[in-house]
């Protein structure tokens, strides 16, 4: 599995990175791995405004249906519309065309408390 290093991860599975002044949010390689194939995706509106922790969307699969959750604090700025008609994107591809959220973060400090890479990797391998 996959795990780059430039970016930051929940203990939910959602990763997020920084870029401008906005956080990138999508769903990890494990994620992605554990649901299957992904059917369809439910993202929120723009301008919705998040805490940290909240439900952002869904993420169902032909085995289940999973929650998303915003890794940081902020107001939506954008969503990937692309996975509204091509879900399959979060499989093939989840930390580039499969991203699904951009979050003007309230605080950008929220993305210090995330997991970093190894940290994420030895919470993945725990649960195996």
């Amino acid at each position: 599995m996959n795990f780059p290093d430039k970016l930051k991860y929940t203990k939910d599975h959602e990763w997020a990175k920084l870029d401008g002044d906005v956080v990138v949010v999508g769903i990890s390689d494990f994620a992605q791995h554990e649901l299957g194939d992904i059917v369809f995706v439910e993202l929120p509106a723009v301008g919705k405004k998040l805490a940290a922790g909240d439900t952002f969307g869904v993420a169902e699969s032909v085995k289940t249906v999973s929650d998303l959750y915003s890794p940081v604090a902020g107001e939506v700025m954008e969503i990937n519309a692309e996975l509204e008609t091509a879900p399959e994107k979060v499989n093939k591809d989840c930390y580039g065309a499969g991203w699904m959220v951009k979050i003007k973060p309230a605080n950008k400090g929220d993305l210090d408390s995330l997991l970093s890479a190894s940290s994420y990797k030895a919470v993945v391998s725990a649960g195996h």
